[in-house]
């Protein structure tokens, strides 16, 4: 210690700048004083790529958005809606009703009859098992037959074959 002159000064843990506190202009004012070299770069699309993801809009989402005539979402036909009401009707049923059937919104029914919703085909099937007839496929309109849909068992005829 004895060899340290007046104009060294030894600084501990001193730590490096941090990055945001090198990009404000009083940094980069200091750094010019000083004679430091400074690098700076502009942002290009690049950068925009590999962004948030969250927030960013897709070319294809602002097409669809804009409902192009040659880009559009696909909708039921005007035959399957029509095929929903007559049916829904010949079984006595409002829209709400339906609804409650398939445990969806009464909106939902009205835009499939008006054909305005977007096919689902969960939702399709779930119209056709209550309503009891087919909404898609070539045989539109015809009867629904449950494949799925509880037979006699055999044990209850007379019993099980050993």
């Amino acid at each position: 210690m004895a060899e340290m002159g007046w104009d060294e000064v030894t600084v501990i843990r001193k730590r490096a700048p941090k990055a945001s506190a090198m990009k404000s202009q009083q940094a980069v004012n200091v750094a010019q004083r000083q004679g430091v070299p400074i690098d700076t770069q502009k942002k290009c699309k690049f950068y925009k790529i590999h962004s948030n993801k969250q927030h960013s809009v897709d070319k294809n989402t602002a097409k669809l958005d804009a409902e192009t005539e040659e880009l559009h979402h696909a909708t039921v036909g005007l035959d399957v809606g029509r095929i929903i009401m007559q049916a829904r009707q010949a079984k006595n049923m409002t829209q709400k009703d339906l609804a409650t059937k398939i445990n969806e919104k009464q909106q939902v029914v009205n835009e499939y009859e008006q054909a305005k919703a977007i096919p689902n085909q969960a939702v399709l099937a779930k119209m056709e098992r209550i309503l009891g007839v087919k909404l898609r496929g070539k045989d539109k309109g015809k009867p629904f037959i449950d494949k799925h849909e509880k037979k006699d068992a055999p044990a209850a005829k007379g019993g099980k074959k050993k």
